[in-house]
């Protein structure tokens, strides 16, 4: 199909047959018989949106569930053919009547009543659905609870209107996986350009909030799994301090870095749905200290960077002229705004010798092989603690995975192989030295000589940079070919990170990253928020089929 022939039925087109806004059907509009739409659209629509047109009796939940389906429909299923989301909730529109009385007999519970998310399928929902990190080792033996981060959303009144696509395993499984792909679901697309890829782990729930498949969804990282696939899909996301956040519920891949966070396409909706999944959780320790707040949109303000210091982190190989246009016309931006942005590496590299500092860049690169290490241990100790949980199916161990993948491999490696989850196996119990040291050397480089070093010596409230390298074109024989990541100084020190939009390199999305110190959320959503009302550049996804059509 040329471009011009697709164009001709893309989104636009595909949903005029049976509308995008809210429906008045009863039952899941189908691509024949469905409902003009009435009023508001659902691209592009905000928590917000949605939140003030049911509070204004102009829609109801049911409605917005129905709406939402009909666009999974032509949009993920049909058409583009997304494959972003593995599977509907079987509950949501019962979900939703009932939330639709509750709304008429007692009032809203707050900004998230009735409002249909995707979360990944790494996180367990005590329901009809399947959690299976993509993998058929674990399909159909549902979890047999909530994950503490969907109970909250739950209790928030939000409905979970089905699960999405992940790389397998959140691309811990092959060293050369392809990002987007699992056995369960096949490979996610991009919508920006559809051949290019999404990134990992979190690809199918940015896909679709991307292509407006649901007013948000919750992701998962370890290092760039949420902030990468954000970056690559034109979105806001935002991996939370290890802590902030329960991980009860989550198949892991390791305990000192994994946390969940919002992927939405505004701050602002970041920022709701924060609010709702902090706090602490018995069920995970690491949550006991979680400065947590019930309502981070209070920090939003337009004029959030005035007074701001703020560090500026570039000269990465990777980043190329056009995307240095964007991380500067950011920076300029910011200044505007009332930021003070000084270049923290602007010294020369004989001057950071003498000081006994090394440069954050380089900081990056070292942390690489300690980190590895941890999560590799990190991965086989988790995964058998997670399993045990699952008391409905008889894996227990990452060896028991590593078989069944073997056993399926025709289903299950039909692309790459395992290599992650073999060097795994080899390893020992937490208490082994070489891990013990390897956990050392990570929070050495990446918190004290790292983050925390140059936050204080440049008295900054946050560092900025590129988020990461444009989409890639996906190659299921050589694997990812990923164009540069920032992700890992905040992912392996457990700080908080956000990417927000910040323009286009040839019609694919780049971002810039806000990181700084443990807890500096407010600081980072305070600052983000006022960049993205003053750039406003997410761009509605294109479908294309490759650029070079």
């Amino acid at each position: 199909m040329d471009r011009r022939t697709f164009l001709g039925v893309t989104i636009s087109g595909i949903l005029a047959q049976f509308g995008s806004g809210c429906a008045r059907s009863g039952v899941t509009p189908s691509l024949t018989s469905a409902p003009r739409p009435r009023g508001l659209e659902l691209e592009e629509a905000s928590i917000a949106d949605l939140a003030g047109r049911m509070a204004r009796g102009d829609c109801s939940s049911r409605e917005l569930v129905d709406a939402y389906l009909a666009r999974i429909e032509a949009v993920d299923r049909k058409g583009p053919a997304l494959k972003s989301v593995l599977e509907i909730n079987p509950e949501a529109q019962a979900i939703a009547t009932r939330l639709d009385e509750e709304r008429r007999s007692k009032g809203a519970r707050g900004p998230l009543h009735g409002i249909p998310l995707l979360v990944k399928d790494n996180i367990d929902t005590g329901d009809r659905m399947q959690t299976t990190a993509g993998s058929l080792a674990l399909l159909g033996t549902p979890a047999l609870r909530d994950a503490h981060v969907v109970a909250r959303l739950r209790d928030a009144g939000a409905i979970i209107l089905g699960k999405t696509n992940l790389s397998e395993w959140a691309n811990m499984r092959d060293s050369h996986s392809v990002s987007g792909w699992s056995a369960r679901g096949g490979l996610t697309k991009n919508p920006y350009v559809l051949n290019r890829n999404t990134s990992g782990s979190s690809s199918g729930s940015a896909s679709a909030v991307a292509a407006n498949l649901a007013a948000a969804a919750i992701g998962t990282e370890t290092d760039g799994s949420i902030v990468s696939p954000a970056q690559l899909c034109g979105l806001v996301g935002l991996k939370p301090t290890v802590g902030l956040v329960s991980r009860a519920g989550i198949i892991p891949i390791a305990h000192s870095q994994d946390t969940a966070g919002p992927m939405t396409r505004t701050v602002a909706d970041t920022a709701i749905l924060l609010g709702a999944i902090a706090g602490a959780d018995p069920r995970d320790p690491a949550t006991s200290g979680a400065r947590a707040e019930r309502d981070y949109t209070r920090f939003l303000t337009r004029d959030g960077a005035r007074g701001a210091r703020i560090g500026v982190l570039r000269g990465e190989r990777w980043m190329t002229p056009a995307l240095m246009a964007t991380l500067d016309a950011a920076i300029a931006a910011l200044r505007k705004l009332g930021a003070t942005v000084v270049e923290i590496e602007a010294h020369a590299p004989e001057e950071a010798a003498r000081a006994g500092a090394r440069a954050l860049g380089d900081i990056a690169k070292a942390v690489e092989a300690p980190e590895l290490e941890v999560l590799l241990y990190e991965l086989k100790a988790d995964m058998a603690a997670y399993l045990a949980t699952r008391t409905n199916q008889p894996l227990r161990t990452l060896d028991d995975l590593v078989k069944f993948n073997v056993q399926r491999a025709r289903e299950e490696m039909p692309w790459f192989r395992q290599d992650l989850f073999d060097r795994a196996l080899q390893k020992g119990p937490l208490d082994t030295p070489a891990y013990r040291e390897a956990l050392v050397a990570c929070r050495k480089l990446a918190r004290e000589e790292g983050i925390d070093r140059t936050v204080r010596e440049n008295k900054l409230d946050a560092i900025v940079t590129l988020t990461g390298g444009v989409a890639w074109v996906t190659d299921f024989v050589h694997g990812d070919a990923i164009t540069g990541s920032m992700s890992t100084l905040a992912a392996v020190a457990g700080y908080p990170s956000i990417t927000v939009p910040c323009g286009a390199v040839h019609g694919l999305p780049a971002g810039v990253l806000f990181f700084g110190p443990a807890w500096s959320e407010p600081a980072l959503l305070r600052i983000a928020y006022a960049y993205e009302q003053a750039t406003h550049l997410r761009t509605k996804p294109t479908f294309l089929p490759s650029l070079e059509n």
